[in-house]
C-alpha cells in the first residue's frame, strides 16, 4: 500500500494529549520518524502533566493542551496554530474531545486508526487509516503510525530528558543507597480497581530488604487514597526499610527515581511504563488489565499475570471470547496476585546481570 505522505515531509503534528505511560510507549514511533525524516519538525499536541514528564525532549516541539481548560483551551491552542499548516497529523488519541481538538488544527492529510481499534468514532474525523492489527500491544499500535508513513527503522529508543534538578531530587531521597522502587496505586478515577494490598506489598518489600538488602522507595500522587496506602505500607514493614516519597516528587523527580532504582514493582499505570522507556527492569502487576495489550514492553516476561484467571473468575469467559483489553472492574481482582508470584518475578530480575539503561539527556530548561 502506497504510503499517505509526499518523500520528505516538512512538518508532522502529533496528536496525543495523555495518558503517562501512553506518551512513554509513544516516543519510539517520534524516534523513528526522527531517524526517517531528520530535517522534518515534529510538534507533538500533549496534555499538561504529560509534558511536564517528556519536557526538553529532543528534535520536539510541544503544544500544550490543559484538558481541565475545556473549549476555551481549545480555541487558545487553534489560535496559536492557526498559520501552521502540517503535512500530515497523527491523530493517536481515542476520544472525542481530542476528535474535536482536532478539528481546529490544518492539515493535508490525517491518520488515525482503523475502525476496530478506533474509540469514539475517531475514524470519522481522518482521511486514511491504519492497517488492521488485531491483538495489538499498545507500543505496537503506535508504531503502526509510523509503518504506515513507510518509515523503515522500527527500532526501539527513548532517550528521555531528565534535568540536573530531578537528579538532585532523587539523590536527597536516597543518598547512595541501592533500592527497589514501588508506586502502590494507579490513577486514583473511579472503578479503577488496579491496585495491588498493602500486605502483599510490605510482604515484597520485607524480602527485598532481608535478601538483598534493598530499601523500598514509594512514589506516587498526594491523594488521600496514595497517602494512606503508603502509610499502611509503612506500618507493616521493619522500621528503616521503606523510605516515604509519595506526593514528594516533581515527575522528572520520579524518572530520576526510576532511572537510579535496581527494579520497579508497581501495578499497570505510569511507572511501568517510565521504567521500561529507562531500561529500569520492572515487575508490572496486572489483573484488571490485559497485560499482552498494556504490559511494560521490554519487560512483559517478567509481568504477573492474573488477567486470564480474573477473566474467567469475574466476567465468566475465556480470554479469547471477549473484546481485546476488555478491563475487569471487579474491586476483589488483583486479589488473585499471589505474594510468592511477585517474589518469584523480582527474584528473576534481581538475578540478572544489570541492563544497559538507555542514554539519558541532562536538560536544564
Amino acid at each position: 500500500m502506497k504510503h499517505p505522505l509526499p518523500a520528505q515531509p516538512r512538518h508532522i503534528a502529533v496528536l496525543r494529549l495523555s495518558a503517562l505511560g501512553d506518551v512513554c510507549n509513544l516516543v519510539p514511533t517520534v524516534r523513528a520518524l526522527q531517524r526517517q525524516w531528520p530535517e522534518a519538525r515534529i510538534t507533538w499536541i500533549i496534555g499538561k502533566a504529560e509534558h511536564s514528564l517528556l519536557a526538553g525532549l529532543s528534535g520536539v516541539e510541544f503544544v500544550v493542551y490543559d484538558k481541565a481548560s475545556g473549549v476555551a483551551g481549545m480555541r487558545r491552542l487553534w489560535r496559536e496554530l492557526a498559520d501552521v499548516r502540517f503535512d500530515v497529523l497523527l491523530h493517536m488519541q481515542q476520544a472525542l474531545r481530542a476528535s474535536v481538538l482536532s478539528l481546529g488544527l490544518k492539515a493535508k492529510v490525517r491518520v488515525g486508526y482503523d475502525k476496530a481499534r478506533a474509540k469514539d468514532a475517531q475514524h470519522w474525523f481522518t482521511q486514511h487509516q491504519l492497517a488492521p492489527h488485531p491483538r495489538a500491544h499498545v507500543l505496537e499500535s503506535f508504531l503502526d503510525f509510523a509503518r504506515l508513513l513507510g518509515v523503515e527503522d522500527l527500532s526501539l529508543e527513548w532517550n528521555l530528558p531528565i534535568p540536573e534538578a530531578a537528579r538532585e531530587e532523587a539523590v536527597a531521597l536516597t543518598g547512595d543507597s541501592a533500592y527497589l522502587l514501588t508506586s502502590p496505586c494507579a490513577n486514583p478515577r473511579l472503578r479503577n480497581f488496579r491496585n495491588w494490598s498493602a500486605e502483599g506489598y510490605a510482604a515484597v518489600i520485607e524480602h527485598a530488604w532481608t535478601q538483598y538488602g534493598l530499601k523500598t522507595v514509594l512514589t506516587g500522587g498526594g491523594s488521600t487514597q496514595e497517602r494512606e496506602m503508603g502509610e499502611r505500607i509503612a506500618a507493616l514493614t521493619s522500621p528503616g526499610t521503606v523510605i516515604d516519597a509519595i506526593g514528594a516528587t516533581s515527575l522528572k523527580g520520579l524518572l530520576a527515581l526510576i532511572a537510579g532504582a535496581r527494579a520497579v514493582i508497581a501495578p499497570d499505570s505510569g511507572p511501568v511504563h517510565m521504567a521500561n522507556a529507562m531500561g529500569t527492569p520492572v515487575v508490572g502487576l496486572y489483573a484488571t488489565t490485559n497485560p499482552d495489550r498494556a504490559a511494560p514492553y521490554l519487560w512483559r516476561d517478567y509481568v504477573v499475570n492474573r488477567y486470564p484467571d480474573a477473566v474467567r473468575h469475574y466476567l465468566h469467559h475465556e480470554p479469547d471470547a471477549i473484546p481485546w483489553g476488555q478491563r475487569v472492574r471487579h474491586a476483589d481482582a488483583m486479589s488473585l496476585i499471589r505474594i510468592d508470584d511477585v517474589v518469584q518475578r523480582l527474584d528473576a530480575l534481581l538475578a540478572r546481570p544489570a541492563p544497559r539503561k538507555e542514554e539519558e539527556e541532562s536538560d536544564e530548561a
